[in-house]
């Protein structure tokens, strides 16, 4: 029994939920309290103010009463490697990384275990949706969106196959790490990795122009999407100069959609990225700075300067030490935007409707809105507030999740053993 998560709750059970009371975080800026929510067959049937209106209880199975408590849409981690890591020193519980340098064929969504043990203690947080990444080479495969429940991958999908993700040729290297900063120099071999990223969309881009080719090239038929669909290209960068050419490379290509994942220069650049509609998952503020002059604060104030600027912006846990466990720890990064200078429902739509509109979801989730699926959950506390968020109903698509894990039954185990001590 040590060995099993949570048992997936993947039928609607009760069909119909009525939640009454409480301060609802729309996830689009807004919020509204003493509201009234209705939950049928798994998408949300309204949301209104409770006194505005009669309504007949008898036709809901269970009715939720609350007073101060808080209620979010499910957030959303973005570039995650949830489902596909387990312990980093084994070696066969990584599943995120494959050999060669172009991979846009490798789909994260057939790899995403949902027996992962990391994932319940995620979702106690309210990370209730995440999109799984891969990592590694240039093209390191296809993202997917996926619920964190279900039996299967199959199950858990949200949305399948929604993103290339390209990690751009760096202006830098070396730099260390956080205990031993080393210094950084120009990176020489960018200019000639950039041309073959380009020779390599150009292929891409003539390939996908065809629409019967001789013969299946299963790397460039991966790409079709990014040219002709409008899938998601994610470019991996950071700074300026980085930024500005992948805007050129937008525009060079015409491709519809394109999103940088990290974009700490994004805030010094904004007229590029908003000339070519080009949004940006901001890489984890809990972070040093990326440049030893920059202001120490400088990552925690970077959000409320993007949503001044009018970029259409989300935060991201990104990649790192312990990327899959501290997945938990992202309505905390928003909580950090508000102390320095982001407004509390910014923030909250920094994980929810913004991250939904990036990851082309938001028509499914991402906001407390009539006729969307019902992914959200309730908090006795303040969510964005480590000391107060405590979880306490949660529903995935109008299920009632097990919102037990491994940590919790750690805890009762020991506390029964020390707690009268």
């Amino acid at each position: 029994m040590w060995a099993q998560v949570p048992t997936p709750t993947t039928d609607q059970t009760p069909k119909n939920v009525l939640i009454l009371g409480g301060i609802a975080h729309i996830g689009n800026g807004d919020k509204m309290e003493n509201v009234a929510i209705s939950l049928k067959n798994g998408y949300i049937d309204f949301i209104k103010y409770q006194m505005g209106s009669r309504i007949d209880r008898s036709q809901y199975d269970t009715v939720i009463q609350l007073e101060k408590e808080h209620i979010y849409p499910g957030f959303i981690a973005t570039n995650s490697t949830i489902g596909l890591r387990e312990i980093d020193a084994v070696r066969a519980t990584l599943d995120y990384d494959d050999v060669g340098e172009y991979n846009p064929h490798v789909r994260s969504a057939i790899a995403y275990n949902t027996e992962s043990r990391i994932t319940p203690t995620v979702r106690s947080n309210g990370i209730l949706l995440a999109q799984v990444t891969p990592r590694g080479g240039v093209i390191s495969g296809t993202s997917s969106v996926m619920k964190l429940d279900g039996w299967n991958w199959e199950d858990a999908l949200q949305a399948e196959n929604q993103g290339v993700h390209l990690n751009w040729p760096p202006q830098y290297t070396g730099g260390g790490w956080w205990a031993e900063p080393g210094v950084l120099k120009e990176n020489d071999k960018s200019e000639d990795k950039i041309k073959q990223v380009y020779e390599f969309f150009r292929e891409a881009q003539a390939y996908a122009a065809d629409t019967a080719p001789n013969t299946m090239n299963l790397r460039l038929h991966a790409m079709r999407g990014v040219f002709n669909e409008g899938q998601i290209l994610y470019v991996h960068a950071n700074r300026a100069k980085e930024l500005r050419q992948i805007a050129q490379l937008k525009k060079e290509f015409h491709l519809q959609n394109v999103v940088i994942v990290g974009g700490y220069d994004a805030y010094l650049v904004p007229e590029v990225l908003k000339d070519q509609s080009i949004g940006v998952m901001y890489r984890r503020a809990h972070s040093l700075p990326l440049r030893p002059e920059d202001p120490v604060d400088l990552p925690y104030r970077i959000p409320a300067i993007l949503q001044d600027t009018g970029i259409l912006f989300c935060l991201d846990m990104g990649s790192g030490d312990m990327e899959v466990m501290n997945q938990r720890n992202l309505p905390f990064l928003a909580g950090t935007a508000v102390a320095y200078g982001l407004t509390y429902e910014d923030a909250v739509a920094a994980i929810t409707g913004n991250t939904a509109k990036l990851l082309g979801i938001d028509d499914e989730v991402g906001t407390l809105e009539n006729g969307k699926e019902a992914t959200l959950f309730i908090s006795s506390g303040d969510a964005l507030d480590m000391k107060s968020n405590q979880v306490i109903i949660a529903f995935i698509k109008g299920n009632a999740i097990d919102l037990n894990d491994p940590q919790k039954e750690l805890y009762r185990k020991y506390q029964g053993k020390y707690g009268a001590r």
